[in-house]
């Protein structure tokens, strides 16, 4: 028979011995060491994946702080001949595919030649008159490329550069021809063939217009009208000239420029003055009393692209942009708006970007400058050498330019300037664009328009972001709060188990989907209901407190038939029948007191209303957010050690006291936590903001107006630009913001996050 085997003896069997134990505890250390540094490397992978994406938006933004840079490939003199041997150039130029530069001289001729070795290809006679001299010569805005002869009989020829394209063995040939847009004969623009000593020419949508100054300190206008018979395609020129009011006795004419609508003409004086004409009805033209420009008179003046700023220059080298402006008389100024680093010399030339903003300079020292109006940007000042250049043509991709100095010398130089338009004081501070009144924030990047210039301002969505943020947490941090501390501390655990989960599964909603039902539901029942909502956030508060005083003054037997923790229920009949009275009660509301409407009601009284506004995305962003805060902040309350609310309320502490003396200090990192992570996920939030506003960047906190976030923008204007481009490397920037605005955002969180913790870490 079996002895009978003691427990002692059975557990010392199951014991591992001292070889055992050793064993395990190796296998342990490595493990140990093995999820040691799996953490490590998860966490420099964290922290290298953060940094990786800094440095690949930073590497999309960082062209755009890059000046702008002109390298000279070439210098050549241009092909001599009996044309043009003793008659300099007054006018050069460079098509689009950087291959053909065309020169304009005195004489008439058109000298076509390689651009890129100053080969000669063809020349070409501008016609004139047996006894016309050359007095002068214009240009029209870079993209018509008019080119307008004045003589000395009062006569104008104007000529056009044609290039055609062919592709003999699939290889592109460019060939230089000259056109006549208004025949081949000159025509007389002054009856009294004075001599044109100035002159100025634009292409409209009607024809030519011409303005020039006469010898005899006249001013004339002439307006060219083409017309083409559709059946013969036979062309007919009229011209109508026009006496303009002349300037005041002992002043000459120094500069014209037209603009394109063919409605201003610009005179600048030798007294350092322009005057602005009216040519809307152009035999009663008005001149309006001449701006003064700073800087000595003026030796250079051009229209920019779309003719809407003029770039100055001045013979003591300041350069200067001017807008024209619109008071309230719905009359136009020339108005100074910015100036620029200036040139050493005394400028000669300006030459207009084709389809920019930008322009170039240069003055008799040498130099040239490189400038963009709109972002008041200098971005180059470079000599090139000790003789003045005189004349720029600059290739209508900014690719390469040309330039033409004093002894006849052409240099080409290849340019890289591809992000001219941003800058800081363009980002963040007012600024003053084409056809406004006055400076201010302005998103607008893209337009139909061919002259539309890109205005991106991230004040408008930086305060935007901000806004939807603000109202998001003003709704969401009183109800996820204060619905997590009554759940983790006053809540029966039964009920507690039913909300919670409730409350965090609204977590997996879509934010399409709510972005969806705010934009095609909430929006328009907010607008037809809208007194119903202050009603709501005034009168739900009420019952709430009429029926807790209510309820504490019922005898103890009736509230006994309540478990303690299930107060709460007693509340939702009441707030429900408190809501649905609001809503019922609001139509009424409307005809007793805002005439029918009170959307109606705030625009009458200068009150923007529109339907898809902040207050639809706070709603709904907050509907969103509370989720997060309340799970956070619950689990912050409900973690509080239970021995210092037993302690408090053994001292004689109400259960109040207790909450608001123990539990919310020992808590308030984690509650912290809670709103701080909202607001980022408001911050960062897209499709609500995306559908539930007008995405109109606005620059206000009218909780009755819509917003456009920095997210909403990238999401909505990315697939739309072109790599590359100054748009996508802006979006680019702003999403680096962004990422910044969140780093900074968590980083300050953490950093109050500690201080609190350590703080109430002795409790």
């Amino acid at each position: 028979m079996s002895q009978p085997v003691s427990i002692a003896a059975k557990t010392s069997e199951l014991m591992p011995n001292a070889e055992q134990r050793a064993k395990l505890r190796r296998w342990r250390n490595i493990k140990d060491k093995v999820s040691g540094y799996g953490i490590m490397v998860a966490g420099i992978a964290v922290v290298a994946s953060l940094a990786l994406i800094f440095v690949y938006l930073f590497s999309e933004v960082i062209p755009l702080l890059r000046g702008a840079s002109v390298d000279v490939e070439k210098t050549y003199s241009l092909p001599v001949n009996e044309q043009v041997a003793s008659s300099p150039a007054e006018f050069i130029t460079l098509e689009r595919y950087e291959e053909i530069g065309a020169t304009y001289h005195r004489n008439g001729t058109v000298q076509f030649f390689n651009a890129l070795d100053g080969a000669g290809t063809i020349n070409q006679q501008v016609p004139k008159s047996a006894d016309a001299q050359f007095t002068t010569l214009a240009s029209s805005e870079s993209s018509h490329g008019l080119v307008a002869y004045g003589y000395s009989n009062g006569e104008v020829a104007v000529v056009k550069a044609q290039y055609n394209l062919s592709y003999p063995d699939d290889k592109r040939v460019v060939t230089p021809s000259l056109d006549f847009p208004l025949g081949e004969a000159p025509f007389a623009l002054d009856p009294n063939k004075a001599a044109i000593s100035t002159l100025a020419i634009q292409d409209t949508s009607n024809g030519p217009v011409l303005a020039a100054a006469t010898a005899d300190n006249r001013l004339l206008l002439a307006m060219v009208t083409t017309k083409t018979n559709p059946i013969t395609e036979e062309t007919t020129t009229s011209t109508e000239v026009f006496n303009l009011p002349p300037l005041p006795e002992g002043e000459k004419v120094t500069q014209m420029q037209v603009d394109d609508n063919g409605r201003y003409l610009v005179v600048a004086n030798d007294k350092s003055q322009l005057y602005l004409y009216n040519l809307s009805k152009p035999n009663a033209a008005e001149r309006y009393e001449p701006v003064t420009v700073e800087g000595g008179k003026v030796t250079a003046m051009r229209f920019l692209v779309s003719t809407g700023s003029l770039a100055i220059g001045t013979e003591q080298g300041s350069v200067s942009q001017w807008l024209m402006v619109r008071d309230k008389n719905n009359r136009y100024h020339v108005t100074h708006v910015r100036d620029f680093e200036s040139l050493s010399g005394a400028v000669t030339h300006i030459a207009p970007e084709f389809s920019r903003r930008g322009f170039w300079a240069a003055d008799n020292k040498g130099n040239i400058g490189i400038y963009y109006g709109t972002s008041a940007r200098t971005l180059l000042i470079k000599s090139m050498g000790t003789t003045p250049v005189e004349k720029i043509g600059l290739s209508p991709i900014n690719g390469r330019v040309l330039l033409l100095d004093q002894t006849q010398k052409v240099s080409m130089a290849k340019v890289w300037n591809e992000h001219p338009e941003v800058s800081f004081s363009m980002l963040w501070e007012k600024v003053w664009y084409e056809g406004r009144d006055a400076p201010d924030y302005i998103w607008q990047a893209s337009s139909g328009s061919d002259n539309f210039e890109a205005k991106m301002s991230f004040v408008p969505l930086s305060l935007g972001t901000l806004k939807a943020a603000l109202f998001a947490i003003l709704f969401a941090v009183p109800l996820g709060v204060m619905g997590a501390i009554y759940t983790a501390y006053f809540m029966t655990p039964k009920l507690r188990g039913m909300v919670k989960p409730t409350i965090e599964i609204m977590a997996a909603l879509p934010s399409v989907i709510l972005g969806f039902l705010a934009g095609l539901w909430l929006a328009p029942f907010l607008e037809n209901h809208l007194p119903a909502i202050f009603c709501i956030l005034i009168f739900v508060p009420i019952v709430m407190l009429i029926v807790g005083f209510i309820w504490s003054q019922l005898p103890l037997a009736i509230r006994a038939q309540v478990p303690e923790g299930w107060e709460a229920a007693i509340l939702v009949v009441p707030i429900i029948l408190t809501v649905w009275a609001c809503i019922d009660i609001s139509p009424y509301l409307e005809v007793w007191f805002f005439d029918g409407s009170l959307p109606q009601w705030f625009t009458n009284h200068d009150v923007k209303f529109e339907q898809r506004n902040a207050l639809v995305v706070g709603l709904v962003m907050g509907f969103a957010v509370i989720p997060s805060i309340f799970s956070i902040a619950e689990d912050a309350v409900f973690s509080v050690p239970r021995h210092l609310t037993q302690g408090s309320l053994a001292l004689g502490a109400t259960r109040w006291q207790t909450m608001v003396g123990v539990v919310l200090p020992t808590a308030s990192p984690g509650i912290f936590s809670a709103v701080m992570m909202g607001f980022g996920r408001a911050v960062g939030e897209t499709m609500i903001v995306l559908m539930a506003t007008g995405n109109s960047p606005v620059v206000n906190f009218n909780i009755f107006e819509g917003m456009r976030t920095l997210s909403a923008n990238i999401a909505v204007e990315m697939p739309e630009t072109a790599v590359a481009s100054t748009h996508f490397r802006v979006l680019f920037l702003a999403a680096l913001l962004l990422l910044a605005l969140t780093f900074v955002v968590n980083t300050v969180a953490e950093i109050v996050r500690q201080s609190l913790r350590k703080r109430y870490s002795n409790l």
